[in-house]
């Protein structure tokens, strides 16, 4: 079994060794301490498998922060009791809620000014290898009409800390269920025409790898803007392997064209980045690629693998925290001179949380 955090394995794991690695790669070590255990989960007694925690670090108190982990993780190094996580049986958070990891609707994200909406069950999506929505109850809907949107909205409006959605920023559309570019089209047009029965003039974000041609960002360009497309990259390799067909097709040497036609046609443009399933090489050069052509800070998210299967996906060394603190350090090289900066809100699994390249990011 591999060493767990580096050289330690997961039952001699100590925060002392956590902070050594921050130390070495300048990192706070709230970051560090962040990142390994969206990395290796949590071990409790409860009977729950992916839950949403809400933390606050001992060592920065002040700012709560949300993961999704696995809290049946036996081997990992933290432990839950009670309202405290440890680690190597020293405290180092207090754990204020859990929730169920359920795919639904419709949430608020960023204080109520972002919200992403489920609207083509994606829970029923089952097609890439590390996906964990399998393990996840289903309670979201498949929404392929307008009078559908409306009743999600509706829906959404009574659940808004302030009960008005015309202040959104931001609605992000996260599926895995469009297989063909043309039905994402169609539903992306038809979700403009809701907002703007009700006055919301938020931008659209979309997580799909199915939009490529320029025709459709043109369509898109002409009846849905403002949008962002958020293209699923995952990963550089091993394409065939990992990820189901509709996003396998896409090859890593077309994403950087698809991008520039989403540019070209006006709108803005970001991916998301599954860390742990390249090499470190893979993800210098692919992350080289495509950072010419986004936007906005792309998502990067931590790998995390929910069972024995899953764990066999990982690049070599990506079992270890010190893997991610290298991948932190070689994004940071690529994409620090973009002026562009990650958003904790827009992550659940992150590389960044107080600091960028040595940037503050949040107050401590």
């Amino acid at each position: 079994m591999p060493a767990l955090l580096g050289e330690q394995s997961a039952s001699t794991a100590s925060l002392a060794h956590v902070e050594r690695l921050a130390a070495r790669y300048a990192v706070p070590v709230e970051d560090a301490l962040l990142i390994a255990i969206n990395l290796h989960g949590i071990s409790s007694d409860l009977p729950r498998h992916r839950a949403r925690v809400l933390a606050r670090l001992a060592t920065a108190p002040s700012v709560p922060w949300q993961v999704i982990v696995p809290l049946n993780a036996a081997r990992s190094p933290f432990r839950l009791q009670d309202e405290r996580l440890t680690l190597g049986g020293e405290p180092i958070a207090r754990i204020e809620r859990i929730d169920a990891d359920e795919a639904v609707g419709g949430y608020f994200r960023d204080g109520g000014r972002a919200a992403t909406l489920n609207p083509n069950a994606r829970s029923r999506c089952v097609g890439c290898a590390f996906c964990p929505n399998t393990l996840e109850a289903a309670a979201d809907p498949r929404l392929s009409e307008e009078r559908e949107l409306k009743e999600l909205l509706a829906a959404l409006c009574e659940q808004h800390p302030r009960g008005d959605l015309t202040e959104l920023r931001e609605i992000t559309v996260s599926t895995g269920c469009f297989e063909r570019e043309r039905a994402a089209v169609d539903h992306l047009t038809a979700l403009r025409a809701v907002l703007s029965d009700h006055s919301i003039e938020a931008r659209i974000g979309f997580l799909t790898s199915v939009l490529r041609n320029e025709a459709a960002f043109e369509e898109l360009a002409a009846q849905a803007a403002p949008f962002i497309l958020r293209l699923t990259a995952e990963c550089f390799t091993r394409r065939d392997l990992l990820l189901k067909a509709s996003k396998a097709t896409l090859a890593t040497s077309e994403m950087a064209r698809v991008l520039q036609r989403a540019l070209g046609a006006g709108h803005g443009t970001s991916f998301t980045y599954i860390v742990g399933l390249d090499d470190l090489d893979a993800l210098r050069a692919g992350v080289t690629a495509l950072a010419p052509y986004v936007t906005e800070f792309p998502n990067f998210q931590v790998y995390q693998s929910h069972n024995s299967i899953m764990a066999g996906l990982r690049a070599e060394g990506a079992q270890e925290l010190e893997f991610y603190l290298q991948a932190r350090t070689t994004i940071e090289e690529i994409m620090g001179s973009s002026g562009l900066r990650p958003a904790a809100w827009e992550c659940y699994r992150p590389l960044w949380y107080f600091t960028f390249a040595g940037e503050s990011l949040v107050g401590a």
